[in-house]
């Protein structure tokens, strides 16, 4: 009778040590599991400001841009009127920190850059001023780098929405509430996301 007691005894021994082993591997797995969620979002939080000091680069920019193309003589003034129309509505979407509202207004001034840079062809004396020259070499270093920050942003987003939507760690993101980010498009097409201002000269 001792024996077996005794038997009994080391047998929920091993019992309890076992399911003590798998509680800290659940624990373990879920500390890993969170850490890595906080991780993945900060990834997602650094991603949007080398985002955003490039925008603002861009914003600091136009008004030299503008400044400059005025000198040159009969310069379509509602170009330029386009343009600083454009940055001050993608400012403002910037200000207010609305993602798609920046993605849209970014678009534009996009488009009205293209303008004035294909409108400058039709200005030599101005093509020939090294000032303009510079601005038109910093703006497309600026449009290029704000591509590849939006698509490390993307990818950064991707991976953290995978991450949270995959089984376990989806109920690991639901106790604590991560939720899925927005990706971030400069446009309605692809084609038109990837293609930055162009420099001619």
């Amino acid at each position: 009778m001792i024996e077996y007691i005794h038997k009994t005894n080391k047998n929920m021994l091993s019992t309890t040590f076992i399911l003590l082993i798998i509680l800290a591997i659940v624990i373990l797995y879920f500390i890993t599991a969170y850490n890595g969620l906080i991780m993945r979002a900060n990834h997602i939080k650094n991603a949007w400001a080398d985002i955003d000091v490039q925008l603002k680069r861009r914003y600091d920019l136009i008004p030299n841009l503008v400044n400059t193309v005025k000198g040159a003589a009969n310069f379509e003034t509602s170009t330029l009127e386009k343009v600083i129309s454009a940055r001050n509505s993608a400012m403002s979407a910037h200000e207010a920190g609305d993602k798609d509202a920046i993605a849209k207004t970014e678009n534009e001034l996009s488009g009205t850059l293209k303008s004035l840079f294909a409108l400058s062809e039709s200005y030599p004396d101005l093509k020939a001023t090294n000032n303009f020259v510079n601005l038109q070499n910093e703006l497309s270093d600026t449009e290029n780098k704000i591509q590849a920050a939006r698509r490390f942003y993307n990818n950064v987003v991707m991976d953290y929405n995978t991450a949270i939507a995959t089984f376990p760690r989806n109920i690991l993101a639901g106790m604590f509430k991560f939720t899925a980010n927005e990706m971030f498009k400069l446009s309605e097409s692809e084609s038109a996301a990837k293609d930055p201002v162009e420099v001619k000269f």
